[in-house]
């Protein structure tokens, strides 16, 4: 068989199930954006409203806050789990006693399904039974309640979010750390450059594709949250941690709004790729420019 043959063979069995499971779901949700239906009225007929749904959108208050908190969620969440996950990574290169234990523990918020996570988080953050109330209460004085107060809502969704996801991140890049070569570094050393120097000029440039692989996956999946947040704050109080992927479950979900929280399905999926093809063209097509 020819060779280009046999690689569109093998290609076959998960290129049928993409176009299945992604390509087709897709083209529906394309399509019901552009009606009006709610399919547990009365008269549950689609009604083609051609982009009235999109309209709404740009003119919808709830979205736009939505789209803020998810914007600034996004940002702390996915930052600060980047420069955790590099020293952590940088510290499980190091040998020390009990390392294979740690790693072991650090790893396990990765197999837990973002439901379970939320549901730990709602039980440790619950004023009356909760651990964390009672400490910082013991301790500093500290009031916890994420039910009354927004800034602390939106605070604890950001640091379970880091507690759920950063392990991830530094197993991408332990993998990336352990198949640096010596030689750079050795060089470097012999001509008297300092840590910082090395980690600027030679540890980040030849990490960066595996930063910018993980940055891309945490972006999209931060942007998609929902059983973590619905679980621990159900997106309150009030809108404080109604991020876009909550905006969208509570307006198919509770409202029956299929038409219209499908159209924002489709503009979410829109901003997520313009903000990867941001990213890729600010951080990646400039250094294949230089190379060509």
């Amino acid at each position: 068989m020819h060779s280009k043959t046999l690689g569109w063979a093998l290609l076959a069995p998960t290129l049928i199930l993409l176009f299945f499971f992604g390509v087709v779901p897709f083209i529906y949700v394309l399509f019901v954006s552009f009606h009006q239906w709610n399919p547990f009225a009365v008269n549950p007929d689609m009604i083609f409203n051609w982009a009235e749904n999109y309209r709404r959108v740009v003119f919808d208050a709830q979205f736009l806050a939505s789209l803020g908190v998810t914007v600034a969620f996004v940002f702390f969440a996915v930052v600060s789990e980047l420069i955790i996950g590099y020293a952590l990574a940088q510290a499980f290169m190091r040998d020390f006693p009990g390392k294979a234990f740690f790693r072991t523990i650090h790893t396990l918020p990765l197999i837990m399904a973002p439901i379970i996570v939320g549901s730990i988080w709602k039980l440790m953050t619950t004023p009356s039974i909760g651990i964390l109330p009672n400490i910082l209460d013991d301790w500093f004085g500290f009031n916890l309640n994420i039910g009354q107060s927004a800034l602390q809502a939106f605070t604890v969704t950001v640091i379970m979010d880091i507690w759920h996801w950063t392990p991830l991140v530094t197993l991408s890049l332990i993998a990336a750390l352990v198949s640096l070569p010596p030689d750079p570094f050795e060089q470097a050393q012999i001509d008297g450059a300092n840590k910082r120097q090395i980690f600027w000029h030679i540890t980040l440039p030849m990490i960066r594709p595996a930063i910018i692989a993980t940055v891309f996956i945490r972006l999209m999946d931060a942007l998609r949250t929902v059983d973590e947040v619905l679980m621990l704050t159900g997106g309150g109080p009030g809108s404080a941690t109604r991020y876009l992927g909550v905006h969208i479950f509570k307006e198919v979900f509770p409202r029956t709004n299929y038409g219209y929280g499908s159209a924002i399905s489709v503009v979410v999926l829109y901003l997520t790729i313009v903000a990867c093809w941001l990213l890729y063209v600010s951080l990646i097509a400039p250094r294949n420019t230089k190379k060509g």
